[in-house]
C-alpha cells in the first residue's frame, strides 16, 4: 500500500570512529484524507450556492418580468381594440403593484376618452345627417323660386339677370355639396349599401366619357379612351363606379390645360380597371398623400369651372373599398397626374395585382399605397368607334 508520508534524515556522529544515519517517517494520511473532505466540502458547498442563486435569480426574475409581460399583453388586447382589459397585480405596495395601478389608470381614461370621442363623431355625424336633410325643404323651395326667376331673366336688365344665373349656379352647387355631405355620412355610419349587377365597364366608361364631352370642349381638351377586345363585365353598382369615373374624369379635364386627358380600361381574369391619365398641372408626392382627403385640395385658390365640394375623391375612394377594390394616386409636377380605379370580377373578393400600370414607366412611381405598379401585358386594341363630334370641335378619340 502506498501512502503519502515525509522521511528526514540526518547522520549522527557518536564517536569519532562510529557514525550513524538516522531517519524519521512521517504519515500524512491524516492530512490527505483532511484534504480531501474540505474539497468535497467546498465542491458541494459551491454546488449548492449555484442551485441557491439560480433559484433566487430565478424567483426575483419571474417576479419582475411577468408584471411586464402581463402589460405587454395587456397593451396588445387594448390596441386590438379591446378597452375593457386590465392588469392584475394592482393591489399591493411594491413597485408592480403601482405600475399595475398606473397602467390601469390609463387604460380606464383612455377607455373614457375614446367613448367620449366615440359618443362626438356619432353626433357629428347625426348632426351632418339632419342637418343635410332638413336643408334640402327649404333648398327645394329656394330652387323653384330661382327658377322662376332664371326663367324671367330676358326681361330683366343685365346685372339682375347675370345675379339670377349666378343664383341658379350656386343653388346647384349647394344641393351638391347636400349630396356629397349625405354620402360621407352614410359611409361613417356603415350605412352605405351595395346593388351590384353584371355589367360591362366598357359601357360605363364610354357613357361617362360621352357625357364630359362639352366640358372638355370648352376647355380645349382631348379625351381619348382605350378599350380592350376582352369583356371588362365584372359585379359593381352602376350608380357608384359611374360617379367615381365621373369625378376622375372631370378632374383630369380640369387640370389638363389644354393637354390630352387618356381614359384606357383593361382587364384579366381576376379584375377589371380603369386609368385616367392627364399630362396637366400634376402633383407633388406631398399632395398625392392627401389628394383623397376630406375637403382638401392641392391648389385651394385654383378656380373649378365645374364647382367641387372637395369630397368628390373622398366618395370615390369610400366606393372602391366598398366594392372590395382600390383607388390609387400618382402624380409629378409638370408631368401630369393618373388615377387608377381596380375592381375585382366579383363582388367581394379582394383584388390582386391590378391589371395595368399606374404611373408612366419612364418615372418613378409614387403610388399613395406604395405599390410598384406592374406593367400590363396587353397593349393599344385597334377597337374603335365612329367619331360623335361635331364638325369643328375636338374629336372623342377611341383606339
Amino acid at each position: 500500500m502506498v501512502v503519502p508520508g515525509v522521511i528526514v534524515g540526518s547522520t549522527v556522529q557518536a564517536s569519532p570512529d562510529a557514525s550513524y544515519e538516522i531517519y524519521y517517517l512521517y504519515s500524512l494520511q491524516p492530512e490527505r484524507e483532511t484534504l480531501a473532505f474540505v474539497h468535497r466540502v467546498l465542491l458541494a458547498g459551491g454546488f449548492g450556492m449555484l442551485a441557491l442563486l439560480g433559484v433566487v435569480t430565478w424567483t426575483m426574475a419571474r417576479q419582475t418580468v411577468t408584471p411586464v409581460t402581463r402589460a405587454a399583453i395587456v397593451a396588445e388586447r387594448l390596441a386590438e381594440g379591446h378597452l375593457s382589459e386590465r392588469m392584475p397585480g394592482a393591489r399591493g405596495a411594491d413597485e408592480m403593484a403601482s405600475l399595475a395601478r398606473s397602467f390601469n389608470e390609463m387604460a380606464e381614461s383612455l377607455q373614457d376618452q375614446i367613448r367620449r370621442m366615440e359618443e362626438l363623431s356619432a353626433m357629428q355625424r347625426r348632426f351632418v345627417s339632419d342637418v343635410s336633410h332638413e336643408l334640402r325643404t327649404p333648398l327645394t323651395t329656394i330652387r323653384m323660386a330661382s327658377e322662376i326667376i332664371h326663367e324671367s331673366r330676358d326681361q330683366m336688365d343685365e346685372d339682375t339677370a347675370r345675379s339670377a344665373e349666378l343664383l341658379l349656379g350656386q343653388i346647384d352647387r349647394f344641393e351638391s355639396l347636400l349630396s356629397d355631405l349625405l354620402e360621407i355620412s352614410r359611409f361613417d355610419a356603415g350605412a352605405a349599401v351595395l346593388d351590384a349587377e353584371r355589367r360591362d365597364l366598357r359601357d360605363l366608361v364610354m357613357s361617362v366619357v360621352e357625357q364630359a364631352a362639352p366640358l372638355a370642349d370648352s376647355k380645349d381638351v382631348r379625351v381619348s379612351v382605350r378599350l380592350p377586345d376582352a369583356d371588362a363585365a365584372a359585379d359593381f353598382d352602376p350608380r357608384r363606379i359611374e360617379r367615381i369615373l365621373r369625378n376622375l374624369v372631370v378632374n383630369a379635364i380640369e387640370h389638363a390645360e389644354e393637354r390630352p386627358v387618356e381614359v384606357t380600361v383593361a382587364e384579366d381574369d381576376r379584375a377589371v380597371a380603369v386609368v385616367v391619365r392627364d399630362y396637366g398641372v400634376g402633383m407633388t408626392k406631398q399632395e398625392v398623400e392627401h389628394v383623397f382627403d376630406r375637403f382638401w385640395r392641392a391648389d385651394p385658390a385654383r378656380a373649378r369651372t365645374t364647382g367641387g365640394s372637395g369630397l368628390g375623391l373622398a366618395i370615390a375612394l369610400e366606393d372602391a373599398h366598398l366594392h372590395a377594390g382600390r383607388l390609387d394616386a400618382w402624380g409629378r409636377p409638370g408631368q401630369g397626374a393618373s388615377f387608377r380605379l381596380t375592381l375585382p370580377r366579383s363582388a367581394g373578393v379582394q383584388v390582386g395585382e391590378p391589371p395595368i400600370t399606374l404611373a408612366p414607366a419612364s418615372h418613378e412611381p409614387g403610388v399613395r399605397t406604395g405599390e410598384i405598379p406592374v406593367v400590363h401585358p396587353h397593349g393599344p386594341t385597334p377597337t374603335a368607334i365612329p367619331d360623335l363630334s361635331e364638325p369643328g370641335e375636338h374629336p372623342l378619340e377611341v383606339s
